[in-house]
């Protein structure tokens, strides 16, 4: 008798082992809470918005993962960190904005969802041209949150950049 309830204690306390290990493994991903990962995202959407009207592109691309996708606005879609960062290179002549909304965190995987507002800014105007709504992947890696893939879409316009050309196949 001694021996099985020592048998089924055992077994019990494995039991226990692998349920505590495998809740462990599964928290060691997630952001602290889901309002703190907000917080975070929401800081990291603004130190970008200043590295991009800084025009500091090395700063721009750190909040980005290294197989990051973005379509952009008029649909040219980017594929990995060095093309993205080439991009911002290639659009010198404008400053983007993008203005948070929302932002959701997943309670159960290191993913987030952010959508907003974005305008574009020509050099030397003060008022935008071009605009939208965007929203955005995050991802947390390391301890820390990366935009894994964006999407924005242009809605509004004013003066040259109505004419700008839509981009729908690669």
């Amino acid at each position: 008798m001694r021996l099985r309830r020592a048998a089924t204690a055992s077994r019990l306390g494995a039991t226990v082992l692998v349920c505590v290990l495998t809740a462990c493994h599964r928290n060691q991903h997630r952001a602290p809470s889901p309002a703190a990962a907000e917080l975070e995202i929401r800081a990291a959407r603004t130190a970008q918005n200043s590295a991009i009207l800084a025009r500091n592109a090395d700063s721009v691309a750190t909040f980005w993962m290294e197989d990051v996708t973005a379509t952009a606005g008029l649909g040219y879609v980017v594929r990995g960190r060095a093309e993205y960062k080439s991009a911002f290179g290639r659009d010198a002549a404008m400053t983007y904005q993008r203005t948070t909304e929302r932002v959701v965190v997943s309670p159960t995987w290191p993913l987030a969802w952010e959508e907003g507002t974005w305008l574009g800014t020509a050099t030397g105007q003060a008022l935008p041209i071009i605009g939208g709504r965007y929203a955005a992947q995050w991802v947390r890696q390391n301890g820390r949150w990366y935009i894994r893939s964006e999407v924005f879409v242009a809605l509004d316009c004013s003066g040259d950049a109505c004419r700008w050309p839509m981009r729908l196949t690669r």
